[in-house]
């Protein structure tokens, strides 16, 4: 018969006691280090974090500023229509600096109609024809309705004009005419076939084109203490030259369909975003 089992397990050997303790401090010690170690390596990475979104967080300011300019900057950029230039190019070939004062002269008006029209397009939910039909008799309406439209025309006008030159210094063998057609014929297809957002976006790009003034301002050798003079102190000769053209700055840099234009694109504006008028 075989030996009878023993009712009690064998006690372990000194060693195996040994090496279980071992174990059992590696694993106490693990247990501690382990979530230290994983502490620290978040803490890492929430400074690698924070890290890169100080890094992103200026672009990512600059983005949403992009983001939220609309109206005015389009409005405000369309203020500098080709013939205007050729008009501030006039007046700057006959009196240099005489007439600089202007600009800083109608900025504030300038500010004032865009932030007024922007308001009354923001709060109304339409447009300043509209607004004017509302609260004013049929007349008045009809009467600013017709000054629009005789400004608008000779404005357009102008304008196909003053791009038909300016393209013909870059090709001279191109008509006027036929240029002033072409050009015409491109702003109706891009207002008829391109959406509101396609339009506004791409207007918003073209502002860009204004920084060109500020490099050549800069690139070109002026006399800055005569550029503050003239544009601080205004002077005014009085003759019918220089009457005749400073009004046509001031018409220029106030124009009728800006008004119009600034309400309308607010409306739009809020129709693209889901948003809704202040007060119907």
């Amino acid at each position: 018969m075989p030996p009878e089992e023993s009712k009690h397990p064998a006690r372990p050997s000194a060693n195996q006691i040994d090496a279980r303790a071992r174990r059992l401090d590696r694993d106490v010690e693990y247990s501690f280090e382990a979530p230290a170690e994983i502490l620290e390596e978040s803490i890492e990475f929430v400074v690698r974090e924070e890290h890169a979104l100080a890094a992103e967080k200026p672009f990512r300011r600059a983005g949403e500023y992009w983001a939220k300019l609309g109206p005015g900057l389009t409005t405000g950029a369309a203020d500098d229509d080709p013939s205007g230039i050729a008009t501030y190019s006039q007046a700057g070939a006959r009196y240099g600096f005489g007439l600089i004062w202007t600009a800083l002269f109608t900025y504030p008006f300038m500010a004032a109609v865009q932030e007024m029209c922007a308001r009354i397009g923001v709060v109304s939910g339409e447009g300043l024809a509209a607004n004017i039909r509302r609260h004013y008799p049929k007349g008045i309406l009809y009467f600013v309705t017709l000054l629009l439209f005789a400004a608008n025309t000779l404005n357009i006008a102008a304008d196909l004009g003053a791009m038909a030159a300016s393209t013909r210094l870059l090709t001279p063998a191109l008509g006027a005419g036929l240029l002033v057609v072409a050009f015409a014929v491109l702003t109706l297809l891009l207002q008829i076939f391109t959406t509101y957002a396609q339009y506004a976006k791409y207007l918003k790009y073209l502002a860009f084109a204004l920084v060109s003034y500020a490099i050549v301002a800069l690139s070109v050798h002026l006399d800055w203490g005569a550029v503050l003079r003239a544009t601080l102190v205004p002077h005014l000769a009085f003759t019918k030259d220089q009457l005749f053209l400073l009004a046509a700055v001031l018409g220029t840099t106030i124009s009728p369909y800006l008004f119009f234009w600034q309400t309308s694109q607010e409306v739009e504006e809020d129709i693209l975003h889901g948003e809704t008028s202040i007060k119907k």
